[in-house]
């Protein structure tokens, strides 16, 4: 879950080598902690938060083939 969220932020974003995922795993539910460069922020939340909304669209997506919960943060 984590890579898919790490590919697509990485495609978006000026400075890839920046982006940083950190994978909280529970027994239910998984939070996926999204860290960027202070200048890309605004290119993953995108106008009216609709970039950041696709990709917690997407990954919730994947996530309902392994039966779990999926939250993703954008720090």
């Amino acid at each position: 879950m984590g890579d898919l969220v790490e590919v697509i932020a990485k495609a978006l974003v000026d400075n890839p080598e920046e982006v940083s995922i950190n994978e909280i795993e529970g027994t239910q539910s998984v939070i996926i902690e999204l860290k960027v460069a202070p200048e890309d922020m605004g290119k993953v939340i995108g106008k009216q938060g609709r970039i950041a909304k696709a990709i917690r669209t997407v990954v919730k997506a994947a996530a309902i083939k392994e039966n779990k919960r999926v939250v993703v943060e954008i720090i």
